[in-house]
């Protein structure tokens, strides 16, 4: 029986009065539509519709003129129609107030800091950073450090400024006479960690979550998108599977789709070096901040304390209990060239603790440093203390020496005089000797003319004015720097840390995916380093992948 749809729709005369007030709220209007069979049948039935429109404002209308329709969806429903209501009750139709906009001052308090450490990650900047950390460091090579402030006056007067500016002013307003522990060089160091951090936080770790996840491509075509791919037309999944375990890819299959990587510590390796970095930047502070630095010139035979001779360099620097070590200068001895300039000198110590037992004995010499409970003992310097010497054959008298400044070069020379007495004269002379190291002594008369030369300890006396001279011994001194280091072991440690994972960081992270359609494999394949390697190794290892043949041979 062919049946007419004859659909008539009469509104309710209260909606007219509520359809100016819906301002474009979607509503339900829920006619009654009767369905009229052909002469001769007598059933009517009643069948409900559901029509969803959309009432829009005068203003809505005239910005959609170019639409020359309004979409209409009819859905048959067998249920009775659902009462008639207004959504989004409480709103602009029914006179409330229009929702606050939710953020304001409040929002942009909160993403704040969220935006410090996106500009603190910026490349740029840590690279900036980086640079004029160099600087600072290149500076403070060519500035004398730890010098007194009379030094910074005569070596950078104002009234001739180093590249026409630079003075002392400088140099001590900034910091520069210690420029390693000076705040600018160690506000500089704080910024760079807190890129690295920074960097970390939202680039670092973020691919690292990205690499550590499963992801397997459920398209042919998404996998043809890779930087390599291709297609086997008779191949299984499970084969290739099977060679790319074989060659050290972790490999997960699911269904018909093949996922595989290697090479994911590489992905790791830059997290390592930021965090090498950290290391070395943080022990370097510390050893700025919490060190103790002393030097001390000792003649041989003479004794001194360690704490009495280390000074703090920071606010961190805490003593320990070897300060209060005993350190005893044994002897010092020097070696020579062929030549007779001095090669090495050496220095014999032994240290005793409080209760003065000698806990340990050490001969150091430059580059062999002593250490002991955390302190650092090196051999720096040398000097000249004393000369012994006969007159008459009395004696020994010890002759304090004394160095002096030569106009050029850096050869060091040291002197003293042996008093003669003189009725005749109201001057003080004597006999003047000369030393440039511990293995001979010059000698000048009382009018300063040249006499000779003699060995300590030669037992060859020589006449000077009446008066028989006898060299018996040349005393040396020994210069020592100390020093308590604890970012030593950080350094170290960031070091090591910093050359493992950046040769880890050229390790390249390969990926490959494979989905099986029917008898064909489709593959496709990514690294981050050396995509020409990766392209030949897979190539190689899709030539291992069996082809599928028949079961039955051909006729």
């Amino acid at each position: 029986m062919e049946t007419l749809i004859n659909p008539t729709i009469s509104l309710n005369p209260s909606l007219r009065r509520i359809a100016p007030s819906l301002n474009s709220q979607t509503h339900l209007l829920c006619p009654t539509f009767r369905i009229r069979p052909q002469p001769g049948n007598s059933r009517t039935r009643t069948l409900p519709l559901t029509v969803f429109c959309k009432l829009r404002t005068s203003r809505e209308e005239s910005t959609d003129n170019k639409e020359k329709s309004m979409s209409k969806k009819i859905m048959l429903s067998e249920m009775a129609p659902p009462p008639l209501a207004e959504e989004g009750g409480g709103g602009a139709g029914n006179g409330g107030a229009p929702a606050r906009r939710k953020g304001g001052a409040f929002e942009s308090v909160k993403r704040f800091p969220r935006r410090v450490v996106t500009a603190l990650s910026n490349l740029g900047l840590a690279i900036g950073e980086m640079f004029t950390i160099a600087a600072l460091m290149a500076l403070g090579t060519f500035i004398e450090q730890g010098e007194a402030p009379d030094f910074y006056f005569e070596k950078y007067p104002e009234d001739n400024p180093v590249l026409g500016f630079f003075t002392w002013k400088w140099i001590l307003t900034l910091g520069f006479d210690h420029m390693f522990s000076s705040p600018v060089f160690l506000g500089l160091l704080v910024l760079l960690g807190t890129s690295l951090m920074a960097c970390t936080y939202t680039t670092q770790i973020p691919i690292v979550k990205v690499a550590r996840r499963w992801s397997f491509l459920s398209s042919s075509k998404s996998v043809l998108k890779q930087e390599f791919s291709d297609s086997l037309p008779r191949a299984s999944v499970k084969d290739l599977g099977v060679i790319l375990m074989g060659a050290g890819y972790e490999v997960f299959l699911k269904g018909p789709s093949l996922y595989a990587f290697k090479g994911l510590v590489g992905r790791f390796a830059p997290i390592g070096v930021h965090l090498a970095m950290l290391l070395i930047m943080g022990g370097g502070t510390l050893s700025a901040l919490g060190s103790f630095k002393g030097s001390v010139t000792v003649p041989q035979g003479l004794n001194f304390v360690v704490g009495d001779v280390l000074g703090p360099l920071g606010f961190l620097s805490k003593p320990v209990e070897a300060f209060n070590t005993e350190v005893h200068v044994n002897k010092f001895y020097m070696d020579y060239y062929d030549s007779g300039q001095v090669s090495q000198f050496h220095t014999d110590l032994s240290l005793y603790d409080i209760d003065g037992k000698e806990v340990l004995r050490k001969t150091i010499s430059v580059n062999d440093p002593l250490r002991y409970g955390g302190i650092t003992i090196y051999q720096t310097d040398w000097s000249i203390s004393t000369l012994q010497v006969l007159k008459d054959g009395e004696g020994p008298f010890n002759l304090a020496m004394a160095p002096l400044k030569l106009n050029g070069g850096d050869t060091k020379l040291f002197g003293t005089i042996l008093p003669i007495d003189d009725s005749d004269s109201t001057q003080v002379k004597g006999i003047s000797m000369l030393a440039r190291d511990l293995q001979s002594v010059v000698l000048y008369d009382q009018e300063g003319k040249f006499i000779g030369v003699r060995r300590p300890n030669s037992k060859l006396p020589i006449e000077i004015n009446g008066k028989k001279i006898e060299i018996l011994d040349a005393i040396g001194s020994s210069g020592l720097d100390l020093k308590t280091d604890p970012g030593v072991p950080i350094v170290y440690a960031g070091f090591g840390a910093l050359m493992l994972t950046t040769c880890i960081s050229y390790l390249s992270h390969s990926q490959i995916w494979a989905l099986q359609d029917g008898t064909t494999l489709f593959i496709g394949g990514k690294s981050n380093r050396g995509k020409v390697e990766f392209s030949s190794e897979v190539n190689r290892l899709l030539d291992r992948v069996p082809e599928i043949v028949d079961d039955f041979p051909a006729k």
